[in-house]
C-alpha cells in the first residue's frame, strides 16, 4: 500500500520542507483556483522562497521559469491573487492554491488562462455573488440590485418569497423555460438578501456539506 500524505492541509511554512521539490529541478506545480467560484485561473511553478513568501505576505508568488526568477502575479498589472491558502496533494508534490483575483488572472485579460470567461457550472453562482456585490454599490437609479438593497431586508425577503412561489407553480403548471427563469430569479434574489444579511451562499453550503457528513 502507497503511504498517505502526512502534511496538515492547508500548509504553514514549517510544512516547505517536507514538500517534493525532486522531481521538478527545485519547482513544484501550483494550480490556482478562485477561492469563491472553484474556477481554475492558472498554473504556475513555485521554488520554497516563493511558496514562503506566498504564505508570508498572503499574496501568490511563483518562480517564473520564463525570467528565472521570482514573479509576483499582479506586481506589473495589479492584477494579484490574494492567498486564501495552500494544499498538497496525497504525494507532496503539487500544490492546490486558493485565491481571491483582483482583476483578470491571465495576461489576455480574461478571467482565467484556461478560457472560460466566467466561472462553468454550480461555480457561476460564487460569481453571481461577486456580480450583486458590486452592483450594490452603483446609484440606485442604475441598478436593480442597488433600488433592491435600498428598500430594505423585509422588502429583498418578500421579493424571495414571491420568486419562490412562482418557481413552485412553474414547476407544477408551466412548461420547462419558465421554471428555468422563474428559478433564475429566485437564485439571483436569494444571493441579494443573503448579501443583506451579511452572510453567503457558502455558510448555506457549510450546513449542506455537514448534513450530509451525518448520513
Amino acid at each position: 500500500m502507497p503511504e498517505a500524505h502526512t502534511l496538515p492541509n492547508p500548509l504553514t511554512l514549517a510544512d516547505i520542507d517536507a514538500l517534493d521539490f525532486t522531481k521538478g529541478d527545485g519547482l513544484i506545480p501550483a494550480i490556482v483556483q478562485d477561492a469563491d467560484t472553484l474556477q481554475v485561473l492558472m498554473l504556475g511553478y513555485m521554488d520554497r522562497a516563493a511558496l514562503s513568501e506566498t504564505l508570508t505576505d498572503r499574496q501568490v508568488t511563483f518562480f517564473s521559469r520564463s525570467k528565472n526568477g521570482r514573479w509576483r502575479k499582479g506586481e506589473t498589472s495589479g492584477d494579484f491573487l490574494n492567498l486564501v491558502n495552500v494544499t498538497t496533494d496525497c504525494d507532496e508534490d503539487a500544490l492546490l492554491v486558493l485565491a481571491r483575483p483582483v482583476g483578470p488572472t491571465c495576461h489576455t485579460k480574461t478571467t482565467s488562462c484556461f478560457g472560460h470567461e466566467t466561472a462553468p457550472g454550480i461555480g457561476f453562482m460564487g460569481h453571481l455573488a461577486a456580480v450583486v456585490k458590486d452592483r450594490a454599490k452603483a446609484p440606485p437609479a442604475d441598478s436593480y440590485t442597488a433600488r433592491l438593497m435600498q428598500k430594505g431586508v423585509a422588502k429583498i425577503a418578500q421579493k424571495v418569497g414571491e420568486e419562490g412561489l412562482e418557481t413552485a407553480l412553474a414547476g407544477r403548471c408551466g412548461d420547462l423555460d419558465e421554471l428555468h427563469n422563474e428559478a433564475a430569479d429566485l437564485l439571483y434574489h436569494l444571493s441579494v438578501l443573503l448579501m443583506a444579511r451579511e452572510t453567503t451562499l457558502e455558510a448555506v453550503l457549510d450546513i449542506l456539506r455537514e448534513r450530509h457528513a451525518g448520513r
